[in-house]
């Protein structure tokens, strides 16, 4: 009588061998070969930098200058790869970031302290996500519309705000966690917040059922409906998560610049649909992957630092950021064919 061996539940159609693998190769095989690839483009760019800025892109300042950077556009990127996972997209992160800083940097906000510059930042972003949520599950509005109006609305509004001046901020408690002296054992505090947010963000989406939720409305909407999924609502907070991610970090750009200004979070949309791309997060939806968010904000933040310190033109930077993402999608449409 032939013993039957059930397929593994990874959805794989290897059957597993009796023998037992050496642990290293364990560890390859479960790898996801995207992020091997990933770690290895970003250990090559930080190649690039030691062979041609040895002095100053490997000195320890200059490295936790590019980790506190990236934590700014790396909370956004988290909120943002959650929204494209599900199906939609979120083009007002930017502005949000914008308006949440410069509403949290005003003399009125100030006078409540540190408290009050981070409860204004973080409630101005739910609200933004809040609107965002209510027209694309409520309002039937497509993300693309939706967020695009909400993009030109808070960059007004944020300008009004600051008559096109830039806020100062003189709350003593915000402005020493951007100095030196706040490092935890040589990490500035800006990136153990990133860490933090990083963290909870796959907690979420890989080990909790608000996660799945997300995987499967962005699969297939109708699909997950009749699962008993009730996908406004899904949606609904998934905006308003991304529009909490924009509130904390407009936290962040202020302790890092010590100030607020309406051009704060310019092409921060851009950047963080492009990290969530490159690192595996499916355009149409359906999968994603935070880790491959975070290593993508890493690899785009490592070639600004580059850049900037070989003299390359801002222009060029665009230019090569946009290419990545043409080349991202183009790979990911290949893959999506071929399975």
């Amino acid at each position: 009588m032939t013993q039957h061996v059930s397929p593994p539940r990874d959805g794989t159609d290897k059957v597993p061998s009796t023998g037992e693998l050496p642990a290293w190769r364990t560890v390859v095989a479960r790898a996801d070969v995207r992020t091997l690839s990933l770690l290895g483009v970003l250990a090559a760019l930080i190649v690039i930098g030691g062979i041609t800025r040895p002095d100053e892109f490997l000195d320890t300042r200059n490295l936790q200058l590019v980790l506190t950077q990236a934590s700014v556009i790396g909370v956004v990127t988290v909120g943002m790869t959650f929204v494209i996972t599900s199906g939609g997209i979120d083009l007002s992160v930017g502005a949000i970031v914008a308006l949440s800083s410069v509403w949290a940097t005003t003399v009125a906000t100030q006078e409540y302290g540190f408290t009050g510059i981070l409860f204004t930042a973080v409630l101005v972003g739910l609200g933004c996500g809040l609107v965002n949520g209510l027209l694309v599950a409520y309002g039937g509005m497509v993300p693309f519309i939706a967020t695009l109006a909400m993009l030109a609305s808070a960059r007004g509004l944020a300008l009004q705000i600051t008559d096109g001046r830039t806020q100062i901020v003189s709350v003593d408690g915000i402005l020493k966690l951007g100095e030196r002296d706040s490092y935890v054992l040589g990490v500035p505090p800006l990136v153990l917040v990133f860490a933090v947010v990083t963290v909870l963000g796959w907690l979420i989406l890989n080990r909790t059922t608000f996660g799945r939720r997300t995987v499967a409305v962005g699969g297939n909407a109708e699909a997950a409906r009749l699962a008993g999924i009730d996908v406004r609502r899904q949606r609904l907070y998934l905006y308003l998560l991304s529009g909490l991610c924009c509130g904390i970090a407009a936290f962040l750009l202020i302790i890092l610049s010590g100030s607020g200004t309406n051009t704060n979070g310019n092409l921060y949309e851009l950047d963080a649909i492009a990290a969530a791309i490159i690192g595996g997060t499916l355009l149409s939806g359906g999968r994603g992957t935070i880790t491959g968010s975070v290593l993508g904000v890493l690899i785009f933040t490592t070639i600004t630092d580059i850049f900037a310190l070989n003299n390359l033109q801002s222009d060029v930077q665009q230019i090569a950021k946009g290419a990545i993402i043409v080349a991202a999608v183009l790979v990911q449409r290949r893959t999506a064919s071929t399975t």
